[in-house]
């Protein structure tokens, strides 16, 4: 069955600025209807130095989703441990992992810009370095036990009540060997089966078992629903190319699935990157496979109210409920049809 997911940033290029208050009134009041509703997770994630307000502090937005959820997975993609202190990172997921019950994960990103370093006065040229060596003392800070940091003994307590399930996040085969050389789980964020290959060779070279590799599965990156889409894009397309063109700003050589270069939202139309579906259609590319995750993003590029919960409203009332029916139907017709 295709997995549905529901992500947040908060970015509010322009105008949107101005509304951000209420984007975030309005993910608190999406993500207990999300999970009412069966969606699958709930990702957020971390970037700085955005003049759009692109959201700093995943770990306080997860705590607030985790004050108004109670079962649905919460991911944090990416969390740049390199911007923070790691002991206090430490300290804040293992409170995190108390209060959400153990339902929030964290894919560790190294990042990629230069300005995000500058504003908090790290080493871009050392990173790789400083990562492992933050990841190091995540890991050695979660045993409870006192140990030696810069020349300080420390101890960090409480303790995580599960061992945070930790992901390493990045596209190149050093972040592949990256991942397996310090024993985490690995998300690339390009779909190449070469990078996986690589993770679970550098696992089994370490003398251990590969984790789990979430290879992005092709298709949409970001996908709304409507039963109008020329309505959605004519009134609301600006919105995703503001967030789109944003964040290809950003990049240079960056390969990613999310990436989108459209100049003109009749371009990003024709690009795929972000969707716009109707219900039936959804409902038949999920079941054919050919969206295998359907990522709503319901505040991007400060997307006003009534289209944001339109769409989720359709996936999770309309689309959702199809899926598992067809599903179920198609697995009660192969056991009729078995010998």
């Amino acid at each position: 069955m295709s997995a549905f997911v529901t992500r947040y940033d908060f970015r509010a290029p322009g105008e949107a600025l101005g509304r951000q208050h209420e984007m975030f009134a309005r993910c608190l009041d999406q993500v207990g209807y999300l999970e009412e509703h069966g969606q699958d997770a709930i990702v957020l994630s971390e970037h700085h130095a955005s003049d759009d307000g692109y959201l700093p502090s995943p770990l306080i937005a997860a705590a607030a989703v985790a004050a108004r959820t109670s079962t649905i997975s919460i991911s944090v993609a990416a969390l740049l441990a390199n911007l923070s202190d790691p002991l206090r990172i430490a300290e804040d997921i293992a409170v995190l992992d108390h209060l959400s019950g153990s339902r929030v994960t964290y894919t560790i990103g190294l990042g990629y810009r230069r300005e995000e370093y500058a504003m908090f006065g790290r080493a871009w040229e050392t990173r790789g370095a400083d990562i492992e060596k933050a990841i190091a003392v995540l890991q050695q800070a979660w045993t409870g036990e006192e140990f030696e940091h810069e020349g300080r003994t420390v101890r960090v307590l409480p303790t995580p009540n599960q061992p945070p399930v930790l992901f390493y996040g990045g596209g190149s085969k050093a972040a592949a060997r990256r991942a397996a050389r310090l024993g985490l789980h690995f998300q690339p964020q390009v779909a190449d089966p070469a990078l996986k290959d690589l993770y679970d060779a550098e696992c089994r070279a370490a003398g251990r078992e590969p984790g789990f590799v979430l290879l992005p599965p092709g298709g949409p990156a970001t996908v709304f629903c409507s039963e109008d889409p020329d309505r959605f894009w004519a009134e609301n397309g600006q919105y995703l190319l503001a967030e789109a063109r944003g964040y290809n700003a950003w990049h240079n050589d960056f390969t990613s699935l999310v990436r989108d270069s459209s100049d003109s939202v009749a371009e990003m139309r024709a690009a795929g990157v972000y969707v716009v579906e109707t219900p039936e259609d959804l409902v038949a590319k999920c079941l054919a496979r050919e969206i295998r995750v359907v990522s709503s993003h319901p505040l991007c590029g400060g997307l006003p109210e009534e289209p944001s919960w339109e769409s989720l409203r359709l996936v999770c009332e309309t689309v959702l409920p199809a899926v598992k029916e067809g599903i179920a139907a198609a697995r009660a017709a192969k056991a009729a049809a078995a010998p």
